[in-house]
């Protein structure tokens, strides 16, 4: 961050020595104000380059209130359902919803975080997991913490270690976990898994999950068989293309998110690798297109849109006490014909 100082309203006041009222007046235009009290507000104001703000004025106006959405890719169907659920809710209590895609880049996080502090949102949600960074953690937080000071709402959406804020959390661990001893009552013991970055949480939990259901039937999964890509459709089908390159010997593949599934399973059909006779494979979050793919895909259902639901419920509600709120919401393994029995 540039580290340039945010000018508020009651900065030009100060340093135009008039009432806070006074300066909102001069600088709205009214007549009200004396035209010597209108020039040094003006001269105060151009001298710290503070320009008024349309949010900042709706917002004092009580005409509108703007809620700012910060997620990794609004394009990715996980987050699209999420955001409708903030969306609905936002609609009922007349807020009003600017949302904006970091494309996981966590420097792009803080940026908008900034933005919308300096804009003066009402409150701000982070829809997306949270990175195991801790120059970013210090960073956010240093954004974070006086907007919350200063009477901003936060609320988040997946794992956010660091951050002290109302949390409304996917239980990404217990459900690949649950997940892994599925597959193992349908009698496989071979796996391989397709991994998003592990800079990201939610990659680090549903990778460790199912690591531990595995272990509870003594079974090990070794680092050779876990292939890390990009978090998207894309990402799925060159790792699974990686995979088959270097000689195919799983019976099951774990892919951490359904859209990396959906690549994955575009390669394999293209290898001639059928699914379930040959490799079954298995996503997590359950977004409605993977209901219709061919072999319909396994996987761990989240209530995505309840997610954000709860979000946008606890940053309306607020919180007045000293302790974070965190909303613990469980997925639930979905068996479909991606996956089979292994005789």
């Amino acid at each position: 961050m540039n580290g340039r100082p945010h000018v508020t309203l009651e900065d030009v006041a100060r340093a135009a020595e008039v009432s806070l009222a006074t300066a909102s007046r001069a600088l709205n235009g009214t007549t009200k104000v004396r035209a010597d009290l209108r020039d040094r507000v003006v001269a105060a104001a151009e001298k710290l380059a503070y320009t008024p703000n349309a949010h900042a004025q709706a917002l004092a106006g009580a005409s509108h209130r703007t809620v700012g959405v910060i997620c990794h890719d609004v394009s990715d169907p996980y987050f699209a359902a999420i955001a409708r659920g903030v969306m609905r809710v936002a609609g009922d209590n007349g807020l009003l919803v600017m949302l904006a895609s970091t494309f996981r880049d966590p420097q792009k996080e803080i940026a908008y975080v900034s933005m919308l502090r300096a804009q003066r949102a009402s409150a701000i949600l982070l829809i997306g997991s949270g990175f195991e960074d801790k120059t970013w953690e210090k960073a956010l937080a240093a954004e974070i913490d006086p907007y919350r000071r200063g009477g901003g709402q936060v609320a988040v959406v997946s794992r956010h270690r660091s951050l002290r804020v109302d949390t409304v959390q996917p239980e990404n661990r217990e459900g690949a976990a649950a997940l892994a001893k599925a597959l193992l009552a349908q009698g496989h013991r071979r796996f391989a898994v397709l991994s998003g970055p592990r800079a990201l949480t939610t990659v680090v939990d549903r990778l460790g999950g199912f690591r531990d259901g595995l272990a509870e039937a003594g079974i090990e999964l070794a680092e050779s068989d876990i292939v890390e890509a990009p978090f998207t459709r894309d990402g799925g089908y060159e790792a699974m293309n990686e995979l088959i390159g270097r000689g195919l010997d799983s019976g099951c593949v774990f892919a951490v998110t359904d859209v990396m599934a959906i690549g994955a399973l575009t390669a394999l059909r293209e290898a001639g690798i059928s699914v379930p006779g040959q490799v079954s494979l298995a996503g997590f979050d359950d977004i409605p297109v993977v209901r219709d793919l061919d072999p319909p895909l396994t996987t761990v259902a989240l209530p995505l849109e309840e997610l954000g639901e709860k979000a946008m419920e606890l940053a309306i509600k607020g919180n007045k006490g000293s302790r974070s709120r965190i909303l613990r919401l469980a997925g639930e393994v979905v068996l479909r014909s991606s996956t089979a029995a292994r005789r």
